[in-house]
């Protein structure tokens, strides 16, 4: 019935799924290094990097950018209190304040 998942010899060979070019960057940004505009741009094969940057935000990775006389690099982090304060008031209101 799967005979695409045996080789000539008869033995089986598992097939790998292919990831997506969000799971792929995903991945690099959970090893924690910073990751250059330019890398995302040519390693990648990114159009715009700035917007998957955006879609992984809104998925609710804290990444920051830093500017630099490099260019562009961005990094995953913690977000710091007045930032956490801030998305409280935010969506809550200040009746529900947190106070940093």
């Amino acid at each position: 019935m799967f005979n695409f998942l045996k080789n000539l010899k008869g033995d089986k060979v598992m097939a790998t799924a292919k990831l997506s070019k969000t799971a792929k960057v995903r991945n690099l940004f959970a090893k924690g290094s910073d990751v250059s505009w330019k890398q995302l741009r040519n390693t990648y094969d990114l159009k715009s990097p700035a917007a998957m940057v955006g879609k992984l935000r809104n998925e609710g990775m804290m990444i920051y950018e830093n500017r630099g006389s490099k260019g562009v690099s961005y990094r995953v982090g913690t977000p710091s209190k007045a930032i956490i304060a801030a998305g409280i008031n935010a969506v809550f209101g200040k009746q529900v304040a947190y106070s940093a």
